[in-house]
């Protein structure tokens, strides 16, 4: 019975992390149409890159401030015995909201000192729309988190692609499309009345802030008809829970942006932003492990906490950690093989930084692997565990970055991931297994790793002996192949397979 149950619950986890994971796969795919795009138009000797790069880390931080740990709180009270969901829903839209709108004024009637301080004051406007647009994304993580809970992947789905081929859309139009008409005499007078090329770079970021406003709109369901008012008292118990998880997130999103804050100020100049360009538009193919990550994590959150009073979930988490390193594995190793054919995403110009590719894949799956521990201290409500442990991890990728970007530059910024998600790693494994022990198949998870490295060092050899492209695409594919086959001998036998495995079962 237990065997069945576990079986059941992770058939739910897989079924809605593939819709998640669809979404979140083909809108990046999609959303890396950005990327060769901005790196075609902004030269990487012109720096424009690397000031999207710059005040999107900015974004990413501002986010986790201004959701200050909700959403897993929100899961964690919807889920608890007593409590109505709706209530804790109605508390945690009130809270954010609040806090969302008393951000914007205050960064509106600070912009000027506030755009200064950071090397903006030519252009203080990037930095009042991009406010104004995390605050409005910060707002809209409620109502998403809603649609998880509830078990809406769809309506999820469909509004988070709606966003991303509206941006590409407007991105074209005003990067592309305009820019050639402008340059027509016939055209000119129409054109110019909604197109300034002096804006440039401007216009990805109030591109952004028109899309987000936009996704708005779809939740009028969610925002108008909650079905129950803010508690204070509820609102009391959720910051209580809530406070480590924001310093949890600030440390964690810090692992992920950090570098791309001190780089300009370590690296001071037009070459900072230019050494940060080709840094940030190289990291951009790594990022296949991230959305593994965020679609694992989608389905996972809500997966686990619903799991929590059922008798069998450390085995269930234990099979989804293996599953999940056997396919971060994998797309670490398809990134690794095929990156002669992945390299075209970025302009040549860029190509310099794809040495860093390999390095931050890894450090992605280290940052997956303590995600999934991390459960241990959400259900067992220390999370003051988890605030420790991303500070221990975040210090150490900064103590990385400031030592190493004046010495080795970017690929400072690539090991210091490795070294400071490595730590948070260990350590949550190391404490998580005194107060939640769970028998994770570490022998098993170190083979694939050993496999892993070992077919990713063929590779290796293969890019520094075999000239011809094809050849090294040849030798990468079996690599993979092989390490494929493996997994499903041992892990995924075809036999269990839907549809195709009834005539595996009948051989």
């Amino acid at each position: 019975m237990a065997q069945h149950k576990q079986g059941s619950g992770m058939k739910s986890l897989a079924k809605d992390t593939a819709i998640y994971g669809l979404s979140s796969i083909i809108g990046r795919f999609l959303n890396y149409l950005l990327v060769p795009l901005y790196t075609a138009k902004l030269a990487a000797a012109s720096g424009g890159y690397g000031v999207i790069t710059e005040v999107y880390s900015y974004v990413a931080l501002l986010l986790v401030l201004l959701t200050f740990g909700m959403e897993t709180t929100f899961f964690r009270f919807a889920n608890k015995a007593g409590e109505d969901p709706r209530r804790v829903y109605a508390t945690t839209l009130a809270a954010v909201g609040g806090v969302a709108v008393l951000f914007v004024a205050v960064v509106l009637a600070c912009l000027p000192c506030i755009a200064s301080a950071l090397d903006y004051a030519a252009h203080p406007e990037y930095l009042g729309i991009m406010a104004t647009c995390v605050a409005i994304d910060a707002f809209q993580c409620v109502p998403f988190a809603y649609l998880r809970f509830q078990r809406r992947p769809i309506k999820f789905a469909a509004l988070k692609l709606l966003f991303i081929v509206l941006n590409i859309l407007l991105n074209l139009l005003y990067f592309v499309v305009l820019p050639a008409l402008y340059a027509l005499p016939a055209w000119h007078p129409v054109v110019a009345a909604i197109y300034d090329p002096s804006v440039g770079v401007g216009y990805a970021f109030s591109i952004n802030l028109g899309c987000t406003a936009f996704i708005t709109l779809f939740f009028s369901k969610e925002l108008l008809h909650v079905g129950a008012r803010p508690d204070l008292q509820l609102l009391r118990r959720m910051l209580g829970y809530a406070w480590p998880i924001l310093v949890l997130g600030i440390a964690g999103i810090l692992n992920q942006t950090a570098d791309k804050m001190l780089f300009p100020r370590l690296v001071p100049g037009a070459e900072g932003k230019v050494q940060l360009g080709i840094y940030g538009a190289s990291v951009k193919i790594a990022m296949i492990m991230a959305m593994i990550t965020q679609a694992f994590r989608y389905a996972y959150e809500p997966f686990v906490f619903g799991k929590s009073r059922d008798k069998d979930n450390r085995a269930t988490y234990a099979a989804a950690m293996k599953y999940f390193l056997i396919f971060t594995l994998l797309a670490f190793l398809m990134v690794v093989g095929y990156l002669d054919i992945l390299k075209y995403v970025i302009a040549p110009d860029y190509w310099q930084g794809l040495k860093v590719v390999p390095v931050v894949m890894a450090a992605e799956i280290m940052m997956g692997i303590y995600f999934n521990l991390s459960f241990w201290y959400k259900l067992t409500d220390r999370t003051i565990w988890g605030a420790w442990f991303s500070g221990a991890g975040c210090a150490v990728l900064i103590a990385v970055n400031v030592w190493g970007i004046p010495h080795y530059g970017y690929m400072a910024c690539a090991w210091a991931g490795v070294a400071g998600y490595g730590t948070a790693m260990l350590l949550s494994y190391v404490v998580g297994q005194r107060y939640y022990p769970i028998r994770y198949p570490l022998g098993s998870m170190a083979v694939y790793v050993l496999l892993a490295a070992f077919f990713f060092g063929i590779m290796q050899v293969g890019a520094a002996h075999l000239q011809q492209p094809a050849l090294r695409l040849a030798l990468n594919t079996l690599c993979i192949l092989l390490f494929a086959a493996h997994a499903v001998h041992y892990d995924f036998p075809l036999c269990n397979l839907p549809v195709v495995g009834k005539y595996f079962r009948k051989a």
